[in-house]
């Protein structure tokens, strides 16, 4: 099993990140703020002015180690990786199952079944531990839907009417999400999803977790040897992960929205952390970022059970179990890919 290995987000604008040795080093006005060994990093993403060697762009490289350059603000730029692992018959083999519409239904199918079951886990969470605080009623009847959205998913369903049904499910389960904010309800409440950019508090936690989410999952991918461009539910576009963003399903609801809810819940961030822009967009500033960031390590050093495997891990290690499971799929050593479904 890979090792569980940290992101190093850097978000301090003008840091500079080099190498000396095998370590990677973080210097803020020529000062040294950090140094750790290569070998302990999964991954960096650097948030706005932060500049970075050549020589540990190469060192990263040649150390599998992915540098992702992402805006002040979460928005992805630009990715640097070294060469591709795996072989080209992986590869080879998932180009021609992306191209057959039969494949790409039954792997869209499988998840959604993942995405639309963690929601309703979400939901009947919330049920459990804040039934007094919410309008328990509705929340049921958004359960008794999403129950019928699984329903559909056991029939044959071509790619098209699947990813009407992806939608349906997004929005019964966003018309209740605002429920499950229990706390600062006066500042954090939600409407609807809205992004590109996001236009209230909540929305804008959630798109920038997912940003982090995909980018754990699509380095997931590229360790195994999948292109992370060439999805099934997402179809090919020039500059989208999709496959990533196939994957990424099936956590948004276990991971990014139950960390959002807590955040907000239990006051980890409060309204003063947002701004709203001249636009109408709502950004984090950078005490609210690194809160979020500290949060999300920690979350994905929490364990959980995977149903399939029959073992507790750690959340940060789902990612590469599930590309690992999808690899396994492809090559045909399993009858069909087993999404995360969280009990």
């Amino acid at each position: 099993m890979k090792k569980h290995l940290n992101t190093l987000f850097v978000t301090t604008q003008g840091a500079y990140l080099a190498k000396e040795g095998e370590t990677v080093v973080v210097k803020v006005e020529k000062e040294v703020r950090l140094r750790l060994p290569v070998h302990t990093i999964g991954g960096i993403v650097c948030f706005g002015n932060v500049g970075c060697s050549p020589f540990l762009m190469g060192f990263c490289a040649e150390n599998g180690v992915g540098v992702s350059f992402l805006s002040e603000h979460g928005r992805f730029m630009a990715r640097i990786q070294g060469p591709v692992s795996g072989n080209v018959l992986l590869r080879r083999e998932q180009y021609r199952k992306a191209d057959d519409p039969a494949f790409s239904a039954e792997m869209a199918k499988a998840v959604l079944i993942g995405k639309i079951a963690n929601c309703r886990t979400v939901l009947n969470r919330v049920l459990r531990d804040h039934s007094e605080k919410i309008d328990a009623g509705q929340i049921v009847e958004t359960v008794r839907r999403l129950n019928y959205n699984l329903e559909l998913l056991n029939r044959d369903q071509p790619l098209d009417v699947l990813r009407g049904l992806e939608g349906d499910a997004a929005h019964i389960y966003f018309s209740v999400f605002d429920h499950l904010i229990v706390s600062q309800k006066e500042t954090f409440s939600f409407h609807e999803r809205n992004r590109r950019p996001p236009l209230d508090n909540v929305n804008c936690l959630l798109s920038f977790i997912y940003t982090l989410l995909a980018h754990d999952i699509r380095s997931a991918l590229e360790t195994v040897g999948i292109d992370p461009a060439v999805g099934f539910l997402h179809r090919d576009r020039p500059g989208r992960p999709s496959l990533a963003l196939d994957l990424m399903e099936e956590f948004r609801p276990v991971i990014a929205d139950r960390l959002a809810l807590s955040l907000i819940n239990l006051r980890q961030i409060q309204d003063k952390g947002f701004k709203k822009t001249d636009s109408g967009a709502v950004l984090m500033n950078d005490d609210t970022r690194k809160t979020l960031l500290v949060a999300y390590q920690e979350r994905k050093q929490e364990e959980i059970y995977h149903p399939f495997i029959e073992e507790k891990v750690t959340i940060g290690l789902l990612f590469h179990i599930q590309a690992l499971l999808l690899a396994r799929y492809l090559r045909g050593d399993l009858d069909g890919y087993p999404p995360f479904i969280w009990k």
